[in-house]
């Protein structure tokens, strides 16, 4: 027991990093450094957004005006600051000088854009979102004030939605005197300015009452507009959703002292009741303004006048926004059948064999296992899609597979590898003695509550195995209202326990099973080693992901838990003997409790390693923006290949596709550069560019033409053929030597 305090005080010396000196370095990061965003204009197969001015110039301690000027291609369009009933409104992310603030964005009125049952509220064509940015008086006239902002814009057509990220740059003239209006877009700036809907003192009450929805309105410019014989038409435009059914029909009528408009409410407000203010735009034809309509009873003067009609709506022959969903919850039921053909998931594949083996005559068990094995799947995709999109919701740029890129959550699933192995070579038990009569202890977890945790695991674990009908569902659920993208989720999570359920849940199939006998012994030994080959891939990922002193830390870790887990098998049969078994119990506790605090300094000693400039043979430099630009520049084509360590997809097309020498002989061919976005650990730029081509994880390939412009996307299998000939059609007339 004297030894078991000296280790435990071990421990604890470690932790406090002071006693070691080969861990108490401090580790060396490497220097971030930021890439120039170039000025003007950026290009996207579906938008072109840029940052423009009001003014020529700025005065030092005024505030200028610059708009995100938005060229929407013919046949999709964006959206407003509430979407309506899908879609997502365009963000901007400012970075700004020390000193510059920078508004909100100006809301030019948007169109009601009818998608069949659906409406949302959005732009096409060109659109100006002026934003105020105030300028300190400190600032030096003769100088350049630099503006950047990182816009994300959700650009939809009739079929499809594609997130588009840009960095615009805009440099700002600083001058004394009354600048004058830029000559390319000031005076469509200007216009946006005067017709943008703003309080104007018009008084408002929201009455919730029979299943319909009143606004009235009384008041400021509303006055005029009744003398004049005005309006016509009104329609409300809300802040928030869930206020009111954005497709239903608005009607009104005026009175002597204004208007109101009887709306259809949304089911959250019908079945909560109004209990705050109601915010929006109301429209009219004689104006737009923001109104905020208090609960209460109408006011009075709005009613007994002439009929108002809502906004007029041409009814478009387009997709609805269901059939789209419909849709990418199809793939993602398609991508989660294929992800049980992945090598990621083999592994779990291998316990849920022993797992079914053991019950197929059972039927009773076996259906059992067979429903909570899918609730475990479904449940874990249910945490992991809810927390991606809360990080989303508060401004992460995080992508799907976002678990597997902490080295943490690396070291935590590679110890639960091994464990899984070691229990299924028999070194110690899970729920059962050694004295089990017929086939010995089950190679799972026991019982209903080993399925359901066997589904979690493998949904872990299985996840960043983007298949191919995978990333764009994915990348549509990140983008959808959350009802949906969560929908998407469980058809993906459907998809992935399907097999097992419908084997579990067929007499026919399981009677096919060989009776229980010795023979599961061995198979359960056999399906050992696909768990010691997934925990040292993982062991493989860490060290990738960390660094060469957290990983020998770790590979202590490992140890320490295999020597723990077979002290817990000697306790096991010690005390199935009849036999006491206190010191191997005590033994087996703090060898785990080692190898807890080694796993742990492992993960807080990781580095943050530099991006990796090679994937395969095959000559790479990192990916930027700015290196495919150059290339392009050059009249070369650029193939992208954004990876992982942890995407076991990904290290099969590097081995099938990307490594050979007749690819490397047709990069060269084709003068063509190669370029690795390595996303093994956490990088926001790399997460917007997968973001930008509707991708929400890895693999993902593109290819670059050497006249310029957008990129094909590549299959996410790919062949050395597919590469070639995407190659060929990609090179230019005449390479250069």
């Amino acid at each position: 027991m004297r030894a078991m305090a000296l280790l435990f005080a071990l421990c604890l010396l470690v932790l406090s990093g002071g006693s070691i000196p080969a861990t108490a370095q401090p580790v060396s990061r490497p220097a971030q450094t930021a890439t120039p965003i170039p000025a003007g204009p950026q290009q996207a197969d579906n938008i072109e957004a840029e940052l423009v001015p009001l003014s020529q110039w700025a005065a030092p301690g005024s505030t200028v005006v610059v708009a995100v000027r938005q060229k929407i291609a013919t046949g999709w369009h964006t959206y407003w600051r509430n979407p309506g009933d899908s879609g997502g409104p365009t963000t901007v992310d400012w970075r700004l000088p020390p000193g510059v603030k920078a508004g909100e964005i100006v809301w030019p009125l948007p169109s009601r854009q009818r998608l069949m049952s659906l409406v949302n509220y959005g732009y096409s064509g060109e659109v100006y979102l002026p934003v105020p940015i105030e300028v300190p008086a400190s600032a030096r006239p003769g100088t350049v004030l630099p503006l950047t902002a990182d816009v994300l814009f959700l650009v939809c057509s009739d079929q499809m939605c594609v997130p588009v990220q840009m960095s615009l740059r805009l440099d700002l003239p600083i001058r004394e005197g009354v600048p004058p209006r830029e000559s390319d877009h000031g005076a469509a700036i200007e216009a946006v300015l005067a017709a943008a809907p703003r309080p104007a003192g018009i008084e408002a009450r929201a009455t919730l009452a029979d299943g319909v929805l009143t606004l009235s309105a009384t008041g400021g410019p509303l006055t005029a507009a009744l003398a004049e014989g005005e309006p016509a038409q009104a329609v409300f435009y809300p802040f928030e959703g869930g206020v009111i059914d954005h497709a239903a029909a608005q009607s009104g009528q005026t009175g002597p002292n204004g208007l109101s408009l009887r709306l259809a409410p949304a089911r959250d407000l019908t079945a909560g009741g109004l209990n705050g203010p109601v915010s929006g735009v109301l429209a009219t034809d004689a104006g737009a303004w923001e109104i905020t309509a208090r609960p209460g009873p109408p006011l009075a003067g709005t009613t007994g006048g002439r009929a108002l009609s809502g906004e007029v709506e041409t009814p478009t022959p387009l997709k609805t926004g269901l059939v789209l969903i419909l849709q990418s919850a199809l793939f993602a039921l398609l991508g989660g059948l294929i992800l049980n053909l992945m090598p990621c998931v083999f592994p779990i594949l291998a316990m849920k064999a022993a797992a079914l083996t053991a019950s197929a005559h059972q039927p009773s068990e076996a259906r059992r296992d067979g429903l909570l094995f899918m609730a475990g799947v479904l449940a874990s995709f249910l945490v992991l899609a809810s927390v991606l999109l809360a990080l989303r919701a508060g401004g992460e740029a995080i992508g799907w597979g976002f678990q597997l890129q902490s080295p943490a959550v690396i070291a935590g699933l590679a110890l639960l590898m091994l464990a899984v192995g070691l229990n299924l070579s028999g070194v110690f038990h899970v729920g059962a003695g050694l004295q089990g009569a017929g086939a010995g202890p089950l190679s799972r977890l026991p019982g209903g509550t080993g399925a359901f945790f066997t589904g979690v695991l493998a949904v872990v674990v299985a996840a960043p195995c983007t298949a191919p009908f995978m990333a764009a569902a994915l990348g549509a659920a990140l983008l959808m209202p959350w009802p949906a993208a969560l929908l998407i989720f469980l058809m993906l999570g459907l998809g992935l326990g399907l097999p097992y359920l419908v084997v579990s849940l067929s007499p026919g199939l399981l009677r096919r099973f060989p009776r229980p006998g010795p023979w599961m012994e061995r198979l359960k030994g056999l399906l050992a080693f696909p768990m010691y080959g997934a925990a040292l891939w993982l062991v493989w990922v860490f060290a990738r992901q960390a660094g060469a002193e957290a990983f020998g830390l770790f590979l202590v870790a490992t140890l320490m838990l295999a020597f723990g887990l077979w002290l817990a098998g000697i306790n096991q049969a010690r005390r199935a003997e009849g036999g006491t078994a206190v010191v191997s119990a005590v033994a087996a506790f703090l060898a785990v409790f080692f190898t807890l605090c080694f796993a742990g300094l492992a993960a807080s000693r990781a580095e943050a390693p530099g991006q990796a400039t090679e994937a395969g043979p095959l000559a790479a430099a990192p990916w930027s923006a700015e290196a495919v630009g150059a290339a392009q520049a050059q009249g070369r084509p650029v193939l992208v290949n954004f990876t992982a360590d942890w995407c076991v997809t990904c290290k099969i097309n590097e081995r099938a596709a990307l490594s050979s020498p007749r690819v490397a002989e047709a990069l060269q061919a084709a003068n063509a550069v190669y370029l690795v976005g390595d996303w093994t650990r956490r990088d926001d730029a790399l997460t917007r560019e997968l973001e930008r081509h509707g991708r929400s994880g890895v693999p993902l390939y593109l290819l670059y033409p050497a006249s310029g412009g957008e990129p094909r996307i590549l299959p996410q299998l790919l062949t050395e053929g597919v590469v070639m000939d995407a190659l060929q059609t990609a090179r230019t007339p005449n390479p250069a030597p």
